[in-house]
């Protein structure tokens, strides 16, 4: 089964405040037998169509709108309000460019139908996004892999960690975690709910502990009980504080003194309602972190999910998840196809 099959939807303990972590347990269940494949791929279909159903309101609405009768002709007029309808969904002003550009090309001068349009964008989209293929966690070639997660406050870090760690226990994996934002106690609070939910073991400290310190414990406590994985939680930082991400680099190096090769995964999380700030984020961290991997969080409550393209233009750095809602089960592995087609679905 493959790392990014869906399950059914439960509450979500780590979106649940930490005073109410008893009552979360309770209320969350173990899930009952996975689906069929078939079954966990139209699954993951209806929800991505769900999930960019703002953006392609936007790209649907926004675009029909130019059209006053059944067709509409191809001046600089059309194509200034089609490149303004564009831009709302976050895309940026490149990808926007090269859509208006090509349009301009194939349409100049003649009428065109909202079906031959919206086709043209999709295939041009679809072209943007093909070097982005589906890739799955990065995996250590022996021993725990070691997946260190960052991003800026309020990004959905913590609850980002939960969905991931719940979908690798669906699989049967073995799962440390370690609790590395002391600065703030409801992170730890709320990855500890998780952890007695999920059966996953939890290496945390006093607050304000050297969160260098923590990841140590938990990767070395991966390694002595053989653990699959070790997800590393971090502290939200910008990536303009120098300070905070040089600690990150301390995390790397105080790990890799257990695990060469360590962290296999740094994955950045961006919330997808920043849009065009995600791209400055993924900049930063990209330099500082060394990161491998996206998560898209909230993409669901977000118009701006047109921000993925520039995200996979700009930088060596694949979207390998997206969040897909507010639930547990609400993740899965970026595709672009299923992406393209929920953007333009009926």
């Amino acid at each position: 089964m493959s790392l990014f099959n869906p399950f059914r939807k439960k509450p979500d303990p780590a979106d649940t405040p930490a005073n109410d972590a008893d009552q979360a347990v309770e209320q969350v269940e173990d899930s009952d037998t996975p689906p069929s494949e078939g079954e966990a791929k139209t699954s993951i279909w209806q929800r991505f169509k769900q999930a960019v159903s703002k953006t392609k309101q936007v790209l649907n609405t926004d675009v029909r709108d130019l059209f006053k009768e059944s067709g509409r002709l191809v001046d600089d007029e059309f194509l200034d309000e089609l490149f303004a309808a564009l831009i709302k969904t976050d895309m940026g002003t490149g990808p926007a460019n090269r859509i208006r550009e090509n349009i301009q090309t194939e349409f100049r001068a003649r009428r065109v139908e909202f079906s031959e349009l919206i086709a043209s964008v999709k295939e041009i989209i679809s072209e943007l996004l093909q070097q982005q293929p589906e890739q799955p966690i990065n995996l250590a070639p022996s021993g725990p892999t070691v997946v260190m997660v960052v991003g800026v406050n309020g990004s959905g870090k913590t609850t980002s960690i939960a969905k991931l760690t719940k979908m690798l226990q669906q699989e049967g994996k073995r799962v440390v975690l370690g609790a590395g934002d002391t600065f703030r106690a409801a992170a730890v609070e709320q990855l500890t709910v998780w952890a007695e939910r999920t059966g996953a073991e939890i290496v945390k400290a006093e607050q304000g502990t050297d969160p260098a310190s923590v990841a140590h414990r938990a990767v070395a406590r991966a390694i002595e009980i053989n653990a699959d994985f070790c997800i590393l939680d971090t502290a939200g930082r910008l990536q303009t504080q120098v300070n905070l991400m040089n600690e990150l680099n301390k995390i790397r190096r105080v790990i890799q003194k257990l695990i060469e090769d360590a962290p296999h995964e740094v994955i950045l999380v961006l919330d997808a309602t920043a849009g065009q700030n995600g791209i400055s984020q993924a900049q930063g961290f990209s330099e500082a972190a060394g990161c491998t991997g996206i998560m898209l969080a909230k993409l669901d409550g977000s118009a701006k999910g047109g921000v993925v393209i520039p995200i996979c233009q700009n930088f060596n750095i694949p979207v390998k998840f997206i969040g897909l809602g507010e639930q547990a089960d609400d993740i899965a592995q970026f595709n672009v196809n299923y992406f393209v087609d929920a953007l333009f679905a009926e």
